[in-house]
């Protein structure tokens, strides 16, 4: 199923004269005196781009948002009726934090600040945005931000519900984005750029958000093979018999606990006039639900195993934008998908496996699956032939208990990995590189396998470590590998904040998308 969408356009037509049903302005937080030249009264300051719906108040605006309890503290929205001042009916006042010095607010400021003031109009079918942009190298990026943060905060999951919800609004159809010039070349780029790679994030957020029995793996791996081809990419689809005959041993144990058997999906995307320089490869997990298997799970919260696919949606949706970017790379994805179910065929504590690589894996925990579907697809990947290659999986929970919900871990290749937390800083998805310890490493000998699956003597202790330092194991030598472990960002439980929504988050989708461009660019 798709969520509604919203369509998204410059305008430069002086905002109080817009025909919209809301015009959004930017207001920052600030102590001292009442300032007449700048619109501030009290702790409020008005955002440039909001001058002349100033003017149309007689100066007022900043001291009646005042009164309905508008502070400028980020994400925060006040809501005025116009009465008639300007030729919009309401004015949505975002907050946007203190007034940074000498510059405009920063990109991801603006990004949540526009995902939360396009939420918070929703049941408003026409909304414009006259947010602060700078006119200098950084108005693109900023920008960028703003057209991503709307469609994203904007976002809403289509849902099960047979009955029409008389008191759920509907969200904002249209937005326009108040620039100086809406016929610029640079900006025009940028608001088909922040569609598409929006419209990606959108995408994955569906597939996480669906629930787990509509997605198993063989329905799965067929929509987002069908979603490949549509888009003009080359697809293969392994089933069980193809795994088992290939030797991805791995995928095929933690799939043969299922009634739905696993599936490995490839995607190719071949730049126009062929490849050449540099490939990479893109890896994503794509456990469609997870029990533990034997290994059972507690059953509090195992509902959001349903995300356990969040890898893999993220890797499927950035070859869709990649596919409409056309970057002058060759890009493959790999996407392995398995449910995880406890049964009389399920793999076992104890099991030994054979990977597609060769190595044997002596099984300790059968809920530490998603390292034997990855391994089997990173060494597919590495057989194949790349240059760097990026995993992402909501592989442990030991990334939630060392960074949190919001920033992701990243292993790997010390250089890529401080390029991963570069791009992520860019783009609003923050990263953290962590190490991959000797000692970690050694806790894995088994006496059995050449690698055990899990560090046994050191059980939850460096758990998000253990993950990477198995994965290490599937990557050839000349290969730069990042693993990017987004147990928490990939999903938010919580209340919607920012460009964040309940649900499936997309992360990170934007992320894989600017390191592919910023390959294809510089290698």
């Amino acid at each position: 199923m798709t969520s509604p969408s919203t369509t998204l356009s410059l305008v430069d037509t002086d905002p109080a004269e817009l025909a919209v049903d809301a015009i959004v302005i930017g207001v920052h937080s600030q102590t001292g005196e009442q300032d007449a030249t700048s619109g501030a009264a009290g702790s409020l300051l008005l955002g440039s781009g909001a001058e002349s719906i100033a003017a149309a108040f007689d100066g007022k605006l900043t001291e009646t948002l005042a009164l309905l309890g508008a502070t400028g503290a980020p994400g925060e929205v006040i809501k005025l009726a116009t009465l008639g001042t300007i030729t919009a009916p309401l004015v949505a006042a975002v907050g946007l934090g203190p007034e940074p010095t000498g510059a405009a607010p920063a990109p991801e400021t603006l990004r949540r600040a526009a995902g939360s003031v396009v939420r918070a109009l929703a049941g408003a079918p026409r909304v414009a945005l006259s947010l602060p942009l700078p006119d200098d190298a950084d108005a693109p990026a900023a920008l960028r931000a703003v057209a991503e943060g709307a469609l994203l905060g904007g976002y809403r999951f289509a849902g099960y519900k047979t009955k029409p919800q008389p008191t759920r609004r509907e969200p904002v159809a249209e937005v326009l984005v108040s620039v100086p010039d809406a016929g610029d070349a640079t900006a025009q780029a940028e608001i088909a750029r922040a569609t598409t790679v929006a419209g990606a994030v959108r995408l994955s957020r569906d597939w996480v958000n669906t629930a787990p029995n509509d997605k198993r793996p063989p329905a799965f791996a067929d929509t987002v093979a069908e979603a490949a081809r549509a888009a003009g990419l080359t697809v293969e689809v392994l089933d069980e018999a193809a795994l088992a005959e290939g030797g991805y041993g791995g995928i095929v144990a933690v799939g043969q606990g299922s009634e739905a058997p696993p599936r490995l999906v490839k995607i190719t995307y071949t730049p126009e006039g062929g490849a050449t320089g540099k490939r990479v490869a893109l890896v994503g997990k794509g456990i469609t639900f997870d029990t533990g298997g034997i290994s059972i799970k507690p059953s509090q919260g195992m509902w959001e195993m349903k995300s356990d696919m969040a890898g893999a949606a993220a890797v499927a949706a950035t070859m869709l934008a990649v596919a409409a970017l056309k970057p002058s790379v060759a890009v493959n994805a790999y996407v392995p998908m398995a449910e995880n179910m406890p049964s009389g065929t399920a793999y076992r504590p104890g099991d030994v496996v054979t990977m597609f690589n060769g190595k044997r894996v002596e099984v300790l925990n059968t809920d530490a699956e998603g390292r034997m579907v990855l391994g089997d697809a990173m060494a597919r990947a590495c057989a194949d032939g790349c240059d760097y290659l990026f995993e992402t999986s909501t592989l442990t929970g030991g990334q939630v208990i060392s960074l949190g919900k919001r920033v992701a871990g990243v292993m790997g290749t010390p250089e890529l990995c401080e390029r991963v937390k570069t791009v992520g800083d860019a783009v609003g998805e923050p990263a953290w590189p962590m190490p991959l310890p000797d000692d970690v490493r050694k806790g894995m000998d088994s006496e059995v396998a050449d690698i055990s699956q899990v560090n046994a003597g050191m059980d939850r202790a460096g758990h998000m470590l253990q993950g990477g330092t198995f994965l290490r194991e599937f990557v050839t030598d000349d290969v730069a590998w990042a693993h990017i472990d987004i147990a928490g960002p990939s999903y938010h439980s919580g209340e919607p904040t920012g460009h964040w929504t309940k649900g499936g988050t997309g992360v990170p989708v934007r992320t894989l998308v600017q390191l592919v461009e910023d390959i294809a660019a510089e290698g």
